[in-house]
């Protein structure tokens, strides 16, 4: 890789704050697909369990965005998800070929096992972030996020 030029200096690309998110990220990721694998769920699924838990009913869409996947990709999860048992869906009663998804009991347990492996992965990430204050690392990423959009 070739360095790049930051005002009038070179800089190792290796030493960029886009690379080491992206390392950040990819750990994180490797992490708690390592660990949700143990209880036969993937990230994406985890994430989908958690937004209905707090958004009982979203529809395919919503929860295509805030899981950060195609809607084509989102229908294959909440294919397996269901086939799983772990939610149920159901013709939304107003909308017609809209279906509402919420979890089932299984769903909530397996949500339940996966919210301490996520747990202990957020946990590590704010033991690393000493003695920065957690919520100003979170901030500050958030502004990173931001002035990229």
């Amino acid at each position: 890789m070739s360095s790049q030029k930051v005002g009038s200096r070179m800089v190792d690309p290796y030493e960029t704050i886009g690379f080491a998110l992206k390392q950040a990220q990819q750990a994180l990721r490797t992490r708690l697909d390592s660990g949700l694998r143990q209880i036969e769920l993937t990230t994406p699924q985890y994430a989908v369990l958690t937004f209905l838990e707090s958004d009982p009913g979203a529809s395919n869409a919503a929860l295509a965005r805030r899981a950060y996947v195609t809607p084509q990709t989102m229908q294959a999860i909440l294919v397996t998800l269901e086939r799983a048992g772990l939610i149920a869906r159901t013709p939304h009663p107003e909308l017609g070929r809209v279906q509402t998804t919420e979890l089932t009991i299984n769903g909530r347990k397996t949500l339940e096992a996966a919210t301490g492996i996520v747990a202990e992965a957020e946990a590590r990430l704010r033991n690393a972030s000493a003695p920065l204050d957690p919520q100003m690392v979170t901030a500050m990423l958030r502004r990173l996020a931001d002035a990229l959009r």
